[in-house]
């Protein structure tokens, strides 16, 4: 029988077995910031599904006192974020947009933000309609030109904002010139790597203050769960978006640190089976005689594909297309006919789901700034999944006819 001394001696051995930092990728989606559950030995972290923790003595606790503040199965998630993405500390949200709301709430009133003008229409929504009304100022450009980034930063500007590859044109920025330009101007440099994932990008090791993902969507893997992340590097900016997270109280649950631990935990296996479908899937489409343009950062002729090449190991699974005519009609009939790719918001799962972002993803965003960054109404946003990619192009074979 195993007694509570033998067991924390476990334990400990486990813990620093583990705190080893050579581990590659493949390993840390498993074992990285995991021990053991110290009741049990549970490999997987168990569900605490409790909102509070007996105390001996006001303030006598074992660690966590309230799950908003903390809670045994997100601090576990916590954990794996920070090692997948050679951070220090991790922060688990209710959903992608609450982990940017706690990065734009280190703003005041009247600081300036230059940002992608190419993102997820959920974040422009966000900063246009919630956050300038309160005096922060935002500025939409295209990024893949440095300098284009750097005509906009003047004494009040205190953050950068990237998403690469963005959503849904898949164009490149390159994060090291933008680490690189934010550190010239005391800037915070923050990255949505929800396309990438850590598999394919490491926004850290390249110069990012803050990475940001909507868990939901490939490292969660499976869309079942909606959760959000953060990790930094840094402790007092880490502390800063602590006493966020907590005040502000967006945070995940239990259930869903747990599912999205254990998606993390085959990131790896999918992320490669989603890179490969989706070069198959793109180069079909470039050869299709009925498509007149295809997004997708392997090609070679992509804006800043050598970029895209030197940042990232692999190309993913989302593409982006415009079919021939070029109008609102084609897009939709073409997405009604689709049987394998499912119709639907969202990405990054086992499953190939397709979108129109000019009626659902970036309908918030308004038709004239849509158009300038390329988001036109014939657009096709696709999130290649891990199904045989025969019958993936198969189906949209008969649906683009």
């Amino acid at each position: 029988m195993i007694t509570p001394k033998d067991n924390d001696t476990f334990v400990r051995r486990f813990r620093k077995k583990m705190s080893k930092k050579d581990l590659k990728f493949n390993s840390r989606t498993i074992h990285g910031g995991q021990h053991p559950d110290k009741a049990y030995g549970a490999v997987m972290p168990p569900i605490y599904q409790t909102s509070t923790y007996a105390q001996t003595t006001p303030g006598g606790h074992q660690g966590f006192e309230y799950s908003r503040s903390a809670n045994p199965t997100r601090t576990a998630l916590e954990n794996s974020l920070a090692s997948i993405e050679n951070g220090t500390y991790g922060l688990a949200f209710a959903s992608g947009l609450a982990a940017i709301d706690a990065v734009i709430k280190l703003l005041n009133p009247g600081d300036e933000v230059v940002s992608t003008n190419d993102l997820y229409g959920g974040s422009y929504r966000l900063f246009k309609q919630i956050f300038e009304k309160y005096g922060i100022v935002f500025h939409f450009i295209g990024m893949q030109s440095i300098a284009a980034i750097e005509e906009k930063v003047n004494d009040r500007t205190k953050l950068i904002w990237v998403e690469t590859p963005t959503n849904p044109m898949m164009n490149v920025i390159d994060i090291k010139a933008a680490s690189a330009l934010a550190k010239k101007h005391d800037l915070l440099l923050a990255l949505d790597n929800t396309f990438a994932t850590p598999y394919l990008q490491r926004p850290l090791d390249l110069g990012a203050d803050i990475v940001m993902h909507s868990a939901t969507k490939y490292l969660g893997g499976h869309s079942d769960l909606v959760v959000g992340a953060l990790v930094v590097k840094d402790k007092d900016l880490a502390d800063k978006l602590y006493f966020i997270q907590n005040a502000s109280g967006a945070v995940c649950g239990p259930m869903d640190s747990f599912l999205t631990l254990r998606g993390i935990k085959t990131l790896h296996v999918r992320m490669q089976r989603h890179c490969e479908n989706g070069k198959a899937i793109a180069e079909y489409l470039a050869k299709h005689p009925k498509i007149e343009k295809v997004y997708w950062p392997g090609f070679e002729t992509h804006p800043n594909h050598n970029v895209a090449k030197a940042q990232m190991d692999d190309f993913g699974g989302m593409i982006s297309f415009v079919p021939n005519g070029s109008s609102y009609d084609d897009a939709i009939k073409i997405v009604e006919k689709l049987e394998v790719f499912t119709l639907a918001e969202s990405l990054g799962g086992v499953e190939s789901l397709a979108g129109h972002p000019a009626s659902m993803t970036h309908a918030s965003i308004p038709k004239e700034e849509r158009e300038k960054s390329g988001v036109v109404d014939a657009l096709i946003r696709l999130s290649v999944g891990i199904e045989d990619v025969d019958d993936l192009i198969a189906d949209l074979e008969q649906a683009i006819g």
